[in-house]
């Protein structure tokens, strides 16, 4: 009877300050009834849980505020034998004496404002306490972007170390292939000087008396000899109107002439263009680059221009 009379002095003073009746038996049933402060312990803790306000069903037998029938009624107790009645009567008289006073309504408004005053600690205490965790995740979630940051900023460092790298590879090895044809250009010079140097000396001396007009008057003598010219002489018109002059063997092939301004011209890398004499016109095809300039009628000077393709 005492138990129950705990459970329901601590139910009626959680539905005095305001709880719902179905939370307030919640927490006095899962707290064991061991008083209104960890009743009002457990409802500010669960007060977030989905299950909540769903209705409480206390188990059978222990309805909050009704009799315990595992203890006999008062009327069902034997009495001793010869046990006087009325001394009974008085001696229960007594043990009513002993029992608990309700509450005045004075005492109510004080254990009342006593729990409120807990109450709005404990929420202050737990308010403080997620302020506290707010400011840790907050704290752990700006380590992580930091961290994330600086991978970002790592990663972007290495892949503009690549570029840069490969880009200094590419132009590496576009020196090296163009340094790859001026010693070819320089080593086809040499075989062709090499090649044709003698020989075109003695054609140059037997070609004039083969040639010579046999019914010419003796008066006027043989014709001059005609001059074998070993080198050429070629000016280059760019594309922008400037110009570029060089001297090249008679022998070399047309090609050396466009390597040469490809080397020294100033338009852009990789742009194509060809070759032609402006009178009498003509156009150069990729099979004249591999003839030699005197073959092409270039010697000893020309004028050639750059035209786009």
């Amino acid at each position: 009877m005492g138990t129950q009379m705990a459970e329901q002095t601590t139910l009626d003073s959680l539905l005095e300050m305001g709880f719902d009746r179905n939370r307030a038996e919640k927490a006095v049933a899962h707290t064991g009834n061991q008083g209104i402060e960890r009743a009002m312990d457990w409802l500010m803790e669960h007060e977030g849980d989905p299950d909540i306000d769903e209705p409480y069903v206390p188990p059978v037998g222990n309805v909050l505020g009704g009799s315990d029938p595992q203890l006999p009624s008062p009327a069902a107790q034997p009495t001793a034998e010869g046990a006087d009645p009325a001394t009974d009567g008085g001696d229960q008289m007594i043990h009513d004496g002993d029992t608990k006073q309700p509450m005045t309504e004075e005492e109510k408004r004080e254990q009342i404002k006593r729990l409120e005053d807990l109450m709005r600690v404990k929420q202050e205490e737990r308010r403080e306490r997620e302020r506290a965790e707010e400011v840790d995740r907050e704290k752990q979630r700006r380590r992580q972007g930091q961290e994330l940051l600086q991978v970002k900023q790592k990663l972007q460092e290495d892949e503009m170390k690549k570029m840069v790298d490969l880009r200094q590879r590419e132009k590496n090895d576009d020196k090296m292939a163009k340094q790859r044809v001026r010693d070819k250009i320089a080593r086809d010079r040499e075989e062709r000087a090499l090649k044709f140097g003698g020989g075109s000396s003695s054609r140059a001396v037997t070609s004039p008396s083969a040639e010579g007009p046999p019914s010419s008057p003796p008066s006027q003598g043989p014709p001059p000899a005609k001059k074998d010219y070993n080198e050429c002489r070629i000016q280059v018109r760019m594309l922008d109107g400037s110009a570029l002059t060089s001297v090249f063997k008679a022998q070399e092939p047309l090609a050396a002439v466009r390597v040469y301004i490809q080397m020294n011209g100033d338009a852009p890398e990789g742009q194509d263009f060809t070759l032609l004499s402006p009178y009498p016109r003509r156009v150069y095809t990729e099979l004249d680059m591999e003839k030699p300039l005197q073959e092409l009628g270039l010697v000893p000077s020309a004028v050639l221009v750059v035209a786009k393709k």
